[in-house]
């Protein structure tokens, strides 16, 4: 007995060394992913605080010999940066509650309630989400002009609402079908009624999914281009990233304030991962089912 213990000692031992070996190089690998990934946002924070002599002086990877905001502000006063900005959060908060409520509401007739033709209807929102976004724009620019929306927020709001939507009915729908049955019965025999099952019995068990979808659909949303690009033509209406558009200009000249806009155009979303990363983290390890 004594000689077979040692003898697989040793193989242990050797196994928990390559395991050890490996999860370094899978650290070392995501370090180095990490670091890239970090670089722009590096070369955004430092040239965004030099002046222009500064910047031809000592080089983009150069440091600073002194704070500059001239960059920052000049690109916040030639685009009315503060108006986008309030634009962008309106917009991506409005759609990310309304992607998550829709969402909800559909994958809960189709992986709860079992409405007839659920999988035709599962397997349209799954074609919608590989309808390219150039396809559908001459309808929803067309559709909206017939019903007095173009160049609205409202109109920006409804569209992307229901593309998102697309994404989080299979999403949410996909876990529904896994939903506990003997649960959905149990509330049944209570006396329960479909909208109290769903606010009392499904929707705790989904919140940290729902949470997790939404903050996806508000980044999303942030990123959008092409759709605000062609549905919000008013200077009034237009986006942080149409903002950042104007770029392609005059302004593209001067590193110091296509620095400054870049930072301008990533810090709210960061800003925002921060705030609710403990949420996104809670949520995906949580699972839907508990």
């Amino acid at each position: 007995m004594k000689t077979k213990t040692a003898e697989a000692t040793p193989h242990a031992a050797r196994g928990r060394s390559k395991r050890g070996v490996a999860a370094w190089i899978v650290l070392a690998a995501l370090t180095v992913t990490l670091l890239l990934t970090l670089v722009p946002f590096y070369l955004a924070i430092l040239n965004a605080f030099k002046s222009a002599a500064d910047y031809a002086t000592n080089g983009p990877v150069g440091l600073p010999q002194g704070l500059s905001f001239k960059g920052i502000t000049t690109f916040w006063e030639n685009v009315d940066f503060g108006n986008k900005l309030i634009n962008s959060l309106v917009i991506s908060a409005a759609v990310s509650v309304g992607a998550v409520v829709l969402s909800l509401l559909n994958a809960y007739a189709i992986g709860i309630g079992r409405i007839r033709g659920h999988r035709v209807l599962l397997a349209l929102f799954m074609i919608g989400l590989t309808l390219p976004q150039e396809a559908l724009v001459y309808p929803l620019y067309y559709l909206s002009k017939e019903v007095g929306l173009y160049d609205t927020k409202t109109s920006i709001i409804i569209v992307l609402t229901v593309l998102q939507s697309a994404f989080g009915t299979y999403f949410v729908a996909s876990v529904l079908s896994a939903f506990p049955r003997d649960v959905l019965e149990a509330a049944k025999i209570d006396g329960a009624g479909r909208l109290n099952i769903l606010i009392h019995v499904v929707l705790p068990i989904l919140r940290p999914t729902l949470m997790v979808l939404g903050t996806f659909f508000f980044i999303w949303t942030w990123n959008e281009f092409f759709l605000p690009l062609v549905m919000l033509v008013s200077d009034s209406n237009q986006t942080v990233t149409q903002a950042m558009g104007t770029l392609q200009g005059a302004m593209t000249s001067d590193p110091t304030t296509t620095a400054g806009a870049a930072l301008l155009g990533m810090l709210p979303t960061l800003v925002f991962f921060l705030i609710f990363q403990r949420t996104l983290t809670q949520g995906i390890t949580a699972g839907a089912i508990k």
